[in-house]
């Protein structure tokens, strides 16, 4: 009888990781003692995924507000920064804002609106109608924005970011001016030294501000990219995908991922018999239908993985075989004539742009399996740091 279930996707619980443990050491004896006291047998193309946090956590990789305010404060000048499109997030973002105010004498903070990047609204597309508010054209300075809409309270949070994030540059020691805006650009008219907060849209931010003659134009992925004062850093993106900690310190985003995951997959391999791959995820990559908020706040959903994850699916859909190329089978002769038409599928041509693969879709598939692997785990209270996933990789051939 064929395999009735394929793709599997099992939270494993771990020990509570703290700084300077092993994390290889501890993903795969957590792995192999899941599968054991569990009856599960592992197979080829199984994957093993551990969260970003726990690798981070490992590596001891955090920064505090005040070498934050020395990164900032040597690049800068410490005079007055544009602070541009950062994302509506106490756990993103306010411990970052307090280590820029903290290293500058004056922040001009600019919101965009209605939403942020990843889609925290400020305010409603309905709301800018009805002020008559054309966010591509209209700057508008705080009492602009008070007026137009008041108090702006988010609907998940209760809090009013414009009046929380105000509030923490000016805690910090810091002048703030608020201003609202989608040109970055924009920010020039007060400040000629910017640091772009955005994440997924930086490097453009970044781009049209130089060529618009900024002086001085960083990214949270020109911060903390070497130890400042005894800090952890991250080389390659800095301070994005940081997130708090404590009171006074951010957790960043975790070095050398690849390594990390290249030695989990080997590990887990020689014990197993079987080719594990293994990769560290951070972030899934959806959003929510009913909050518009795009979940991705990391730069990327996994900064490390083994080599067999790389690409994208190569996939026909069953559905199309069954309505176009085989629509007058069904029954057994169905089954057998998609089962071959996937067994002459070749691998090394890709099905982009073919019909017959229409309505699959063609994302990395670390970008896949890290949504699932976030979705899995939550951000609670399950305990369950690490993925294990099998069947993936399966189609409808394999028995």
């Amino acid at each position: 009888m064929s395999r009735t279930l394929v793709t599997v996707a099992r939270g494993v619980r771990t020990p509570i990781f703290r700084e300077g443990d092993n994390v290889v050491e501890g993903v795969v004896s957590s792995v192999l003692t899941a599968l054991k006291e569990n009856g599960i047998q592992p197979h080829d193309k199984d994957v093993a995924a551990v969260t970003e946090s726990v690798v981070a956590r490992c590596q001891g990789n955090y920064a505090t507000v005040e070498q934050i305010a020395a990164d900032v404060k040597a690049k800068t000048g410490g005079k007055t920064v544009g602070v541009t499109f950062p994302i509506l997030s106490r756990n993103r973002f306010s411990l970052l804002l307090s280590g820029i105010a903290a290293g500058v004498e004056k922040v001009v903070l600019m919101l965009s609106y209605p939403s942020d990047e990843v889609g925290n609204h400020l305010v409603s597309l309905d709301q800018l109608d009805e002020a008559g508010i054309d966010p591509w054209h209209d700057v508008l300075d705080l009492e602009q924005f008070r007026a137009a809409f008041g108090k702006v309270i988010h609907p998940f949070t209760g809090v009013d970011y414009v009046d929380f994030y105000k509030g923490i540059i000016e805690d910090a020691g810091a002048q703030a001016e608020i201003v609202f805006a989608n040109r970055v650009q924009t920010v020039l008219d007060y400040t000629d030294t910017v640091i772009c907060c955005d994440i997924h849209t930086r490097q453009r931010s970044k781009r049209l501000l130089k060529k618009a003659g900024a002086r001085v134009v960083l990214g949270l992925d020109d911060l903390l990219t070497a130890p400042v004062n005894g800090s952890g850093y991250n080389p390659q993106y800095g301070l994005l995908g940081s997130n708090k900690a404590d009171d006074t310190r951010v957790k960043l985003f975790p070095r050398d991922a690849d390594v990390v995951a290249e030695a989990i997959g080997q590990r887990l391999s020689e014990a197993t018999g079987k080719r594990i791959e293994a990769m560290v995820y951070g972030d899934g990559a959806f959003k929510d239908p009913v909050g518009k908020i795009w979940e991705l706040a990391d730069p990327v959903v996994s900064p490390g993985y083994t080599a067999g994850l790389e690409g994208t699916p190569n996939e026909l859909k069953l559905k199309y075989l069954a309505d176009h190329d085989f629509g007058d089978l069904s029954g057994e002769a169905l089954q057998q004539a998609v089962a071959q038409k996937i067994r002459e599928k070749d691998a090394s041509v890709s099905l982009v742009g073919n019909m017959v693969s229409e309505g699959t879709t063609p994302r990395h598939l670390t970008d896949l399996i890290g949504s699932l692997c976030d979705l899995t785990s939550g951000s609670g209270d399950k305990g369950t740091p690490v993925i294990y996933i099998q069947g993936y990789f399966d189609n409808y051939t394999n028995e």
